[in-house]
Formats: structure tokens, C-alpha cells, sequence
């Protein structure tokens, strides 16, 4: 078995009477890649501030290495990019890496962090003048400069373009093949999908799921009916409908009654397809979106 690198254990935090985190249990072993899901306001952030020692749990423990997430000896072994990352607009990118590496015995070589993130030309730059796809990537760099053994992604690829998600994917396999551990969250299921072996799904502060990836595109009980259709018409059994483009995902207990109830309804479609389990799938399940219309277009680097 890995061992454990941090654990929290009946863990909740409240901000007022608003209850965050909810009673949660969760070990994180070495050498995994865990991807956390859930709806915004779900937890997940909360979860890992208190993780990294940002905030301290109402209820519960919290162990980083053993010891008490704002031990330095313990900081010093994790990387971090939050969710959102304010800079000074004057600091170029390349005094940003000079401070950060400087909190750090053996921080990797500056050459070799800005070109695995594609930010070697931009080195000269000041941060008031990146774009924000440029700024999420020196955010998502900055966490790897220590020689972090766990690195904690708070949504990383957000405002990314498709190339810049390839690369930080890339970068993640990368760490993790060389034995890093990362905990992960994003609101782009395929990120998960294509990166996790592990998913914790997390709704209302608690979780509501813990499995392989594998197992929870099995357990939905959900399929995909994507057509080309001019407009949906109101069809019983549908859980949610996604548009992807020019495409429609209909989510659906029994495809088969789905496309009956599509035939009969005379609506002109095309280029039907039909697929199951997948881990969106699963998630809208375990959090119970009913019929809800999702916009899958993801943000681009500007």
C-alpha cells in the first residue's frame, strides 16, 4: 500500500452558520493523481485550503506528512496553485520565479520550469501585461518550482486554450510518472477523465463518492444520445442536454425509449450516436442535475 501523504479525518468547516465542509474523511496516498468534483459551492476548495494549511477545519484533523499543515518542513514538500492568483503588475515573470524559488533548498532550474510551461519567451515580461491564459500557466509553473512531492491544482486549466491544456496535461503525467502526487480539481470532467485514476465526488460539503475512475463509469446507469437536431423537443427520461457545438447530448436512463420518443416525435435529426458511462455522466447522477441545459464550450486563452 502508498503511504499516506495527507489525511483529513472527520473534518468540517464553517464560515458562520454556513457549514463548507461536512464531516469528510479522506486520505490521499502517494503516486496517485485524485481528481475532486463537485458543484461550485460543493467544498472542494475549502477542502484543499485546509489541506495546505490556509484555513484550519472548525471540527476534525488535518495531516500533511504527519504533521500540522502549517509546519513549514511539511509546506515545503507541496506545490499550490489556487484558483485565482494575484501578482504585482510591474514583476516580470522571471522575478516571479526568482521569489518563489527562493523560499526553497533545491528549487528547479528557471530554464527548465518556464519551458516546460511555455513561458521561456516571456521570461522579460511583467505579469500586468500577460494575457490570462498566460497567467494561469506561470500560476500552475510556479507550484512545481520547489520539487514538490504532492501538488495540489485548484482548477488549473481555467481560461486555458486547448494547446495550453494539452501542455499542462502533459506536465501532470510527466510529474506523476516520475512518483508526484496530485490532487486536482476542475469543472472540465474530460480533464479528470483523461488524468485521474481516483475521483471523490463532493455535493452540499460531504462526500458522495470515492472510487476509480473506471468504477464510477460503470455505476451512473446513465447513456449519451448525441444527434444533430435543430432544437429539443420535450421528451420524457431526459436528465440533462448538453450542446457541444452544432451537436446535442441527451443524458438518459433508456436510450432506447429516448430515441423511440425522438422518432415519434417527428422533429428532423442526424448523425445519431449512443454511448454510456461516461464519468460526466456519473457525476450529473451522484449530484442530482435534472434536466439541465449545459454549455460544454470551454473558455480559450485570450
Amino acid at each position: 500500500m502508498n503511504d499516506v501523504l495527507a489525511r483529513a479525518t472527520g473534518v468540517t468547516r464553517r464560515y458562520g452558520e454556513v457549514t463548507a465542509v461536512d464531516d469528510v474523511s479522506l486520505d490521499i496516498p502517494a503516486g496517485q493523481v485524485l481528481g475532486v468534483l463537485g458543484p461550485n459551492g460543493a467544498g472542494k476548495s475549502t477542502l484543499i485550503n485546509m489541506f495546505v494549511g490556509l484555513r484550519r477545519p472548525t471540527e476534525g484533523t488535518v495531516r500533511l506528512f504527519g504533521h500540522d499543515p502549517r509546519d513549514l518542513k511539511a509546506r515545503r514538500r507541496i506545490g499550490v496553485t489556487p484558483q485565482e492568483t494575484g501578482l504585482p503588475e510591474t514583476v516580470k515573470v522571471g522575478e516571479v520565479y526568482d521569489f518563489v524559488a527562493s523560499h526553497f533548498p533545491n528549487p528547479l532550474p528557471k530554464a527548465e520550469v518556464l519551458a516546460q510551461f511555455s513561458l521561456t519567451d516571456l521570461a522579460q515580461r511583467q505579469t500586468g501585461g500577460l494575457s490570462g491564459g498566460q497567467m494561469r500557466r506561470l500560476a500552475v509553473a510556479l507550484a512545481f518550482v520547489g520539487r514538490p512531492e504532492l501538488v495540489f491544482l485548484d482548477e488549473p486549466t481555467t481560461g486555458l486554450d486547448v494547446e495550453g491544456r494539452h501542455t499542462l496535461w502533459a506536465g501532470i503525467r510527466e510529474f506523476n510518472a516520475a512518483g508526484g502526487t496530485v490532487v486536482l480539481t476542475s469543472h472540465y470532467l474530460e480533464e479528470v477523465e483523461q488524468l485521474a485514476e481516483r475521483v471523490v465526488v463532493i455535493d452540499h460539503g460531504r462526500i458522495v463518492a470515492d472510487d476509480s475512475t473506471d468504477s464510477l463509469r460503470r455505476v451512473s446507469g446513465l447513456h449519451r444520445v448525441t444527434v444533430t437536431v435543430p432544437e429539443v423537443p420535450p421528451l420524457p427520461g431526459i436528465v440533462t442536454v448538453e450542446h457541444v457545438g452544432d451537436r446535442v447530448n441527451l443524458i438518459t436512463k433508456d436510450a432506447d425509449q429516448l430515441v423511440r420518443d425522438l422518432v415519434a416525435s417527428g422533429v428532423a435529426f442526424s448523425g445519431l450516436e449512443i454511448h454510456s458511462g461516461s464519468l460526466e455522466d456519473a457525476f450529473l447522477a451522484l449530484t442530482a442535475k435534472k434536466t439541465e441545459t449545459v454549455d460544454t464550450t470551454a473558455g480559450t486563452e485570450h
